[in-house]
């Protein structure tokens, strides 16, 4: 799309913004709030939930796309304690922007929403009558407002945006029918981005379970679909071909332990070896270059998990299952906190992608705890069945997927670029429109 720019520009004498159109004016988002209605955070204490109360909005609530994500599970308070905080009651048409460390999601109060109320991590903006609730909205949206934002909410180890900066918030403000305009323009344009977002992020969603699909029939029904079959005796199983076996994790690999779990930080060096944790764990892939370090030295000290080329490490604390085998790059180092199963007769690859299937994922789920941290213990993860083929199937079975998920691995990332993509033409054109770089008004 190609708009048009305004005849005269002035310097707006704000960094952030640069340029505005001769005609707006540059101002601060406490100055276009009602003066009776100041912006304000919400309720400290809610006390315990309330049934028939009134309801109150958290970040955790509202969604990264401008919106509640469920309005019928948002907590209530009681009357009492909503009523003395009248302060901070919303309205319809009013602003929600989340402070604190989750700072910068952002809705506009549905008539459903009248007279709720808010906690002390989200503010409250009062738009007053000379503006556009709509425009101010898509203002606070832009990545401008954003540049301003994080050049207040300190370091890296704690990010929180308070009403003071929020308040000094400078946008550019033209006159109300203008604003409407600009703001009736970003919400069908948007809308249509929006829409082939979506397509983009189904597609992305009907690949991962087709590529699952795969994997799962070819690691427990094989490639020859003339196979006989016979039931595993295992109910989640089924069947599997007749000539294969069914074994326990702990009879396919020679050695299966923990990684380091004594005081692993101990271990931790500026340089040496990757020494991998759960984190640097990922569905058949190890984040290497990332991943902390440790001494030669230190590594040999842990010689039972010191890694080799063709190992297997499992996430155990967070996101547990998830398997990956131990490339070239990572030998002699070691690993901390994760499920460490030592190569032995028995293809690598093929026994990654069986770990990451559904069969045994399943199997992670029975045994797994912790309401924090999901985890498992290794005296249960021995003990998991895997459909088993002869050598040379596993062998085949592992080729077969390395060609398969490489497809649609391509096309995923094609679509991930297209949604990269879209999102950053969104994001252009609500700065352009919000600082008048192009002019909207006349756009059907």
């Amino acid at each position: 799309m190609s708009l048009p720019r305004y005849p005269e520009y002035k310097d707006s004498g704000v960094a952030w913004l640069g340029e505005v159109p001769g005609h707006w004016k540059v101002t601060q988002l406490k100055r276009v709030v009602d003066p009776m209605r100041s912006i304000t955070y919400g309720i400290v204490q809610a006390g315990a939930g309330v049934e028939d109360g009134v309801p109150y909005i958290r970040p955790a609530d509202m969604s990264e796309e401008c919106g509640i994500l469920d309005e019928t599970n948002l907590l209530r308070t009681s009357i009492e304690i909503a009523a003395s905080y009248a302060r901070s009651t919303i309205k319809q048409g009013d602003l929600v922007c989340s402070i604190g460390p989750s700072f910068g999601k952002l809705m506009v109060v549905p008539h459903t929403l009248d007279g709720a109320n808010l906690t002390q991590g989200t503010a409250r903006i009062a738009v007053s009558a000379e503006h556009s609730p709509k425009y101010i909205f898509w203002s606070l949206r832009s990545a401008t407002s954003f540049s301003q934002w994080e050049s207040s909410v300190g370091g890296a180890t704690f990010r929180a945006l308070n009403l003071g900066p929020l308040a000094e918030t400078y946008i550019s403000a033209p006159l109300l029918e203008e604003q409407t305009a600009i703001a009736t323009f970003l919400d069908r344009e948007t809308g249509k981005i929006d829409a082939l977002i979506a397509e983009q992020q189904r597609l992305v969603e009907l690949l991962a379970e087709k590529r699952q699909a795969v994997i799962s029939h070819a690691v427990t029904k094989g490639l020859n679909p003339n196979a006989r079959m016979k039931d595993s005796g295992i109910e989640w199983l089924g069947e599997v071909p007749e000539h294969w076996e069914v074994k326990r994790l702990k009879t396919i690999s020679p050695f299966i332990s923990v990684g380091i779990v004594v005081n692993p930080s101990d271990y931790v060096s500026d340089d040496g070896l990757p020494f991998i944790y759960g984190g640097d764990i990922t569905e058949g892939r190890i984040n290497f270059h990332t991943s902390r370090r440790i001494t030669d030295h230190d590594s040999r000290r842990n010689e039972k998990t010191r890694l080799s080329a063709g190992d297997l490490l499992t996430v155990r604390v967070g996101a547990p299952g998830i398997t990956a085998v131990v490339p070239p790059e990572c030998e002699g180092g070691n690993c901390a906190s994760v499920m460490y199963v030592r190569k032995g007769n028995f293809n690598s690859q093929w026994l990654c992608y069986s770990m990451n299937d559904r069969t045994v994922r399943y199997q992670v789920e029975v045994v797994q705890y912790g309401a924090a941290q999901e985890q498992f213990n290794i005296s249960h993860a021995i003990n998991f069945w895997l459909a088993t083929p002869p050598r040379e199937e596993q062998d085949a079975i592992a080729s077969y997927l390395d060609t398969e998920t490489a497809k649609f691995d391509t096309l995923t990332t094609e679509a991930n670029r297209a949604i990269a993509l879209l999102q950053e033409r969104r994001s252009a054109l609500i700065s352009a429109a919000v600082t008048g770089k192009i002019v909207v008004t006349n756009t059907n």
